[in-house]
């Protein structure tokens, strides 16, 4: 009797494999046709960079990473090209690299994880971000002796969910962006009244209005704006808001989606702080409700394009003349102690000449906002107390502070 073979079994991976790739989301990296040779021929010239990005990154890390792409296409090289090109900045916090997007942080996390701890020392990712934008929790800061300070500011950053940052947006995306916070920079009432300004618009009289008063600058591009790719189609659907006192001020589309500024005049932070607050919150507030909230990380804190600026992303920095403590042989080691940096102002020859620095804090993140701005106001308060007993003759060796 003729019998019929019973059927194969096939595998089941087999069976459904075509159902299964289907379903297996597209690698980015797959998509890009670039023509690379091998990752020690690709490899970049870091032996004179003195930035972090340069002493994280190894041939064995490139070869790994170097294949991976966010789903946004922004891929390795994109990120650390800013440390490429700029191999001498010798700031203290140079990360050397940036974030194309949200994304950057996880999928290149063998990279950003040890550059995060050598730009903030001391901070563990395993802890979780805190946040204190209270005034109330903020003591000391309205007494600034005014003989030595001129002005104080707070500055941050903020980027939007759903977009690229700048470094890697397209030219839609940027254009989306800025018509978005100028209808949020609208819906801003009372003290925050104001005005946008495009500059791809700005008239002449108007630009130098704006640089007098010191809420533009007379060259927005640095090096790194340049190699990073922020600075692409600039000045398209870049501008400038500022409210009616002139003193809180967002950039749109520069480093961040948002720069957002509260400064004044003499010496009280406490003011500045809690204008601060204040507007910060009232936009993040009109973002979530139009449904495109500020990208926030537990363990990262406010996402921004730099990871020197990640957590708080608080600059508060203070601007003062220091004429004697300034010239103390350990006035940069005081300032580590204190957590505190220094930048000279405007021009770097005159200002040095004059002792007028900006002290603000190296940290954003491992830190909450009040945090922060206490060790800048106990920190100053300090320095000026240490530049007057040196003035008076006395020996200030005893005021050096403890590593805080």
């Amino acid at each position: 009797m003729w019998k019929l073979k019973p059927p194969l079994d096939t595998p089941l991976s087999l069976k459904y494999k075509h159902i299964l790739e289907q379903r297996i989301p597209i690698d980015p990296a797959t998509l890009i046709n670039l023509k690379r040779l091998s990752a020690e021929e690709e490899f970049p010239n870091l032996s004179r960079s003195c930035t972090n990005m340069a002493k994280v990154l190894t041939l064995q890390m490139y070869k790994r990473l170097r294949v991976k792409a966010t789903k946004s296409g922004f891929t390795l090289d994109d990120i650390i090209q800013p440390g490429v090109d700029n191999p001498d900045n010798l700031s203290g916090r140079a990360a050397g690299c940036v974030a194309g997007d949200e994304e950057s942080y996880d999928v290149f996390r063998e990279f950003f994880d040890p550059l995060i701890e050598l730009c903030h020392p001391g901070y563990q990712q395993i802890k979780m971000h805190r946040s204190d934008m209270n005034p109330e929790n903020f003591k000391g800061g309205a007494d600034f002796d005014e003989q030595y300070v001129l002005s104080c500011r707070i500055c941050t950053g903020r980027n939007v969910e759903d977009y690229s940052f700048p470094p890697h947006c397209s030219r839609g995306e940027r254009r989306a962006l800025e018509k978005l916070a100028i209808q949020a920079l609208i819906e801003l009432s009372s003290e925050f009244n104001g005005t946008y300004y495009s500059l791809n618009t700005l008239g002449e009289e108007e630009q130098k209005r704006l640089t007098s008063a010191g809420i533009l600058h007379e060259d927005p591009l640095s090096p790194l704006m340049v190699s990073s790719g922020m600075a692409r189609d600039w000045p398209d659907a870049r501008g400038v808001w500022h409210n009616n006192d002139k003193n809180f001020i967002v950039w749109v589309n520069k480093e961040d989606h948002l720069r957002i500024i509260s400064m004044q005049q003499g010496g009280n932070m406490t003011q500045v702080f809690q204008r601060y607050c204040f507007g910060l919150k009232k936009l993040e507030e009109i973002y979530r409700k139009k449904r495109h909230p500020f990208i926030f990380k537990y363990y990262l804190g406010y996402v921004l394009t730099c990871p020197s600026e990640l957590g708080t992303g608080l600059r508060a920095s203070v601007h003062l003349k220091l004429d004697h403590i300034s010239k103390h042989q350990k006035f940069s080691e005081i300032l580590q102690r204190l957590r505190l940096e220094r930048h000279f102002i405007g021009d770097t020859h005159t200002s040095a000449e004059k002792n007028i620095y900006s002290i603000c804090n190296s940290d954003t993140i491992g830190f909450t906002e009040v945090e922060l701005l206490q060790m800048v106001v106990d920190g100053i308060k300090l320095l000026i107390t240490m530049d007057k007993c040196i003035e008076q003759g006395a020996v200030v060796d005893d005021l050096i502070p403890a590593q805080k």
